[in-house]
C-alpha cells in the first residue's frame, strides 16, 4: 500500500449563510490551515474530522491501492485530488497525494 498525505489547503466560512440558516453552535471545525495527516493503512488519521474523512476516504483508498487519475485527467498530478468536506457553512479544502 502507498502512503497518502492529506493537507489542509483552505478554510472558508460563509457567514451570510450561517446567519441565515444555521443554529448557533459552540464548537465547529478543528482543522488548521497547513495541517497534515499521513494515511498508511487506510484508517482515519487521529484528529481528522469524521465528516471530512467520509468525503476523502474513497479517494484516499484508491490512491493507497495505486490508483488515481480521477475523472480522466482532472489533476495535474494524477496521484492526487483536491477535495472539500461537506460542511456548506465552513468548507475545508484538502489536498491528498501519494507520497511514496
Amino acid at each position: 500500500m502507498k502512503r497518502v498525505r492529506i493537507t489542509v489547503k483552505r478554510i472558508t466560512e460563509y457567514r451570510d449563510l450561517m446567519a441565515e440558516y444555521e443554529n448557533p453552535i459552540e464548537h465547529t471545525c478543528d482543522m488548521r490551515l497547513g495541517q497534515t495527516f499521513i494515511v498508511e493503512d487506510c484508517t482515519k488519521p487521529e484528529g481528522m474530522c469524521d465528516s471530512a474523512w467520509e468525503t476523502l476516504y474513497p479517494f484516499v483508498r484508491e490512491l493507497t491501492e495505486g490508483g488515481g487519475n480521477f475523472f480522466d485527467g482532472w489533476m495535474k498530478n494524477p496521484h492526487s485530488a483536491m477535495l472539500s468536506c461537506n460542511d456548506g457553512f465552513r468548507p475545508v479544502s484538502f489536498y491528498i497525494e501519494v507520497i511514496d
